[in-house]
């Protein structure tokens, strides 16, 4: 370019005809562009698109194996706990801001009683990895906006307007890695109640006029630079749970797709917007009742009947119920996240403890039959669920007992398959089997072994042979 600089307009015009210069000058703009392009594209689309089946299949291998999480809602909600001016305000704990429809400065003041000094993040990861849960998802920040780590964008956060006043998400993270816990951050990219141009429900009506603002500005000045911030300062980061995509048009999405590169290898979910469909759909407080064929994907689901914590919600789910639905989850090939609302002092709910280590019981005998095991082979069985896992030459078949038979005689139908060998999960009791004219009959103990769901482990041949027998299959709810 410099050279060209030194020759005259006359010398040059003399040298090259009009239509070789504008051709020429054609070909610069347009490769100029499109390299803009390409860099544009480069820096905001999502960072996994082009990869390959096996690149994403070795992306995706730890989360498809895991198959149980945790998932924790905690935040400036659980001071008010489902109250407001002595009343009780309906809907899910963390949702108690717009219920109420409560004033930005009014709701701040709650933050100077969140004084979390009874958390143990370390006995939290304990309690998860008690229970067999594989990774734990936060909410860094929820939909009022506050931050549960020191934010440089906001002081909105934990350090700078509660008496605590130190990072939350730091010592998790560090007993995460300690005792081998994946560790994803829950962000609201969308909803913030407290910063002006943040979305204030589904319908975007503000109930408080410091709400009201410039939501592409929010997007720029709060949630990008906040996203980098969780994913740059605490080691390695698995998951991104973003919620919700209401106002995140395709624009908007790409502007918080960059940070995403801080993470090598980090799994998103379907609630970025855009159209960005992630790496895994997320169905909320149900179970498909197929599951989502040809789609990873992760249901979750509160223990009670709230996400953050509210003090009058006694809806315990059962531990039985915990444990079938985790089953029907996993035969059904999708993960279970399953979430605890702690208190303003740092402190899970008793009943959502106890449950969890129920739960872990069960895990410790009954986890091979959970952990990387894909879906059922069985369209419909009448007497609980299967998971399998398939070698080479041979297919293992969990078949996880709901109702047990009161003949002794347990029916696998369509099974094909030559059977190798039958036992019980629990303690290698070995069982005898029988040709049944529609699949399988397994002699089983008069008794279950358990008192939630009992194993029996079924090894046959490979490949597998399953002929489809249509029965319904009995639905355990959520």
């Amino acid at each position: 370019m410099e050279e060209l600089s030194m020759v005259t307009s006359k010398q040059f015009f003399g040298r090259h005809s009009l239509c070789a210069i504008v051709s020429m000058l054609i070909v610069v703009l347009c490769v100029s562009g499109l390299a803009t392009v390409q860099a544009a594209e480069s820096e905001s689309s999502w960072p996994y698109a082009n990869e390959t089946k096996q690149q994403r299949d070795a992306r995706m291998k730890w989360w498809r194996e895991a198959r149980f999480g945790m998932f924790i809602h905690w935040g400036v909600y659980s001071v008010p706990a489902g109250m407001y001016k002595d009343k009780r305000i309906g809907g899910i704990g963390e949702w108690i801001m717009k219920h109420g429809e409560i004033p930005v400065a009014e709701y701040k003041k709650f933050a100077k009683q969140f004084n979390p000094v009874r958390y143990d993040p370390d006995a939290w990861v304990r309690l998860a990895k008690t229970a067999g849960m594989k990774y734990l998802v936060i909410t860094a920040k929820h939909h009022d906006g506050f931050a549960l780590f020191d934010s440089k964008v906001t002081d909105w956060d934990i350090v700078d307007a509660t008496p605590y006043g130190k990072d939350l998400l730091e010592p998790l993270a560090l007993a995460c890695r300690k005792h081998g816990v994946k560790l994803g951050f829950y962000y609201s990219q969308a909803q913030d109640w407290c910063h002006p141009g943040g979305r204030t429900g589904s319908k975007g009506k503000p109930w408080d006029k410091a709400q009201k603002g410039d939501m592409d500005e929010y997007v720029r000045k709060i949630a990008v630079p906040q996203v980098k911030e969780i994913l740059a300062n605490y080691g390695d980061i698995a998951i991104l749970w973003w919620d919700t995509p209401w106002g995140i048009d395709r624009e908007k999405a790409d502007m918080l797709q960059p940070p995403i590169r801080l993470q090598d290898g980090i799994l998103t979910n379907n609630r970025l917007g855009g159209d960005y469909e992630g790496d895994f759909g997320t169905p909320e407080q149900k179970i498909p009742a197929t599951g989502m064929p040809g789609r990873d994907w992760e249901t979750c689901m509160t223990i009670n009947g709230t996400w953050g914590y509210k003090s009058y919600d006694h809806n315990w789910k059962s531990t039985e119920k915990l444990i079938k639905n985790l089953v029907d989850i996993a035969s059904k090939g999708g993960n279970y996240l399953l979430n605890v609302g702690p208190t303003s002092l740092g402190e899970i709910p008793q009943p959502s403890i106890e449950r969890l280590k129920e739960i872990g019981l069960w895990m410790k005998v009954n986890g091979e039959a959970i952990y990387a095991t894909t879906a059922s082979p069985f369209s419909k069985l009448t007497w609980g669920r299967c998971t399998k896992k398939v070698r080479d030459k041979a297919v293992t078949l969990y078949l996880h007992v709901f109702d047990w038979p009161e003949d002794g005689k347990l029916l696998v139908p369509g099974l094909q398959s030559q059977v190798l060998r039958i036992s019980m999960l629990a303690n290698g009791q070995l069982l005898q089997a029988g040709e049944h004219k529609t699949g399988v009959i397994i002699n089983v103990p008069d008794k279950p072994l358990d008192q939630y769901v009992t194993v029996i482990k079924l090894e046959v041949k490979g490949p597998l042979n399953v002929k489809q027998v249509k029965k319904e299959q009995k639905e355990v709810g959520v």
